[in-house]
């Protein structure tokens, strides 16, 4: 039995529950350089599915927007199995990812608080888009350690279907 689950059935065109998800705004990338300006207007419920879109568009100084949600401050859990559904975006620049932080990221920072990649894919042309990456993150000593691995499919893309 689910401890949390969000099916995202709110009405057409709705924002994601506000009990589950906030979001981080603005530009800058918060360690990763990202190009595009985080907006809560790109995370869009309809017909159950939350649709996430990166967009071309000149918007505060940055050439592209998308949006980041996220549970920081509204939900937490400790131990569990967190599984996702998802079709991923395709085409070269992208970089989709869902991952986990330690609810102390604020008082400890990274990677001290722990980080686990449940997902990401450095998008590109060709095999790049049908291979994701689990990884985890953590310090060892005061020194960034990691460990992960890697998921291809045999034919097709994370794009053509959705996947768990």
């Amino acid at each position: 039995m689910p401890v949390w689950s969000d099916e995202f059935s709110g009405s057409n065109g709705a924002v994601p529950d506000p009990s589950n998800w906030t979001y981080d705004t603005g530009a800058g990338g918060w360690g990763n350089n990202e190009l595009q300006y985080y907006k809560q207007e790109n995370a869009v419920v309809s017909d159950g599915l939350l649709t996430i879109t990166a967009k071309s568009e000149n918007f505060n100084s940055s050439n592209y927007t998308s949006s980041r949600i996220k549970t920081q401050g509204v939900k937490s859990w400790k131990y569990g199995r967190i599984d996702v559904r998802a079709a991923l975006p395709y085409g070269q620049g992208i970089w989709p990812a869902i991952w986990m932080l330690g609810d102390n990221i604020t008082s400890a920072g990274w990677p001290a608080c722990g980080e686990i990649d449940i997902m990401e894919m450095v998008g590109g042309a060709g095999a790049n888009d049908r291979t994701t990456h689990g990884t985890v993150h953590w310090s060892n000593a005061g020194t960034h350690a990691q460990y992960g691995g890697s998921k291809s499919l045999t034919s097709g893309k994370f794009a053509d279907n959705f996947h768990v």
